[in-house]
């Protein structure tokens, strides 16, 4: 499985996001910009969520190359504290149980389909999940 884009994981296992530390000022982004304002910083693979929706309808292609039968996702803002807030698929919980606030830790997701072109996204679960 390939990573969506190129310096979003670490190679470490399990993988951390690659996020940005401003050299000047020390705040920290994500994703990593490119340039030389910006270090590649590790961020942390535990955070809480800050805010989410469903997605529950295909969206319109292009740009979305999915399958044409859809299946709904959650998609949050987790924030990784003292560090940044990131977007992300909130993967492996029932949507009835996300709630504003909740320990989320970083996974790794398929984007559509798992097969030979299988694209990885971060993602991030309930903590619990990853005991």
């Amino acid at each position: 499985m390939r990573p969506i884009a190129e310096n979003l994981f670490t190679s470490e296992d399990p993988p951390r996001l690659i996020g940005g530390r401003e050299r000047e000022t020390g705040r920290v982004v994500f994703p990593l910009p490119q340039g030389d304002r910006y270090e590649a910083y590790p961020l942390s693979r535990e955070g809480t969520l800050w805010s989410y929706t469903i997605q529950r309808f295909r969206p319109k292609s292009p740009p979305y190359a999915g399958p044409e039968t859809f299946e709904p996702w959650a998609l949050g803002y987790v924030e990784l504290p003292g560090e940044t807030i990131v977007e992300a698929r909130i993967a492996n919980v029932d949507f009835d149980n996300i709630e504003i606030g909740m320990p989320l830790q970083l996974t790794v997701a398929v984007l559509d389909r798992p097969d030979a072109d299988t694209v990885a996204i971060p993602a991030f679960e309930p903590a619990e999940n990853a005991a």
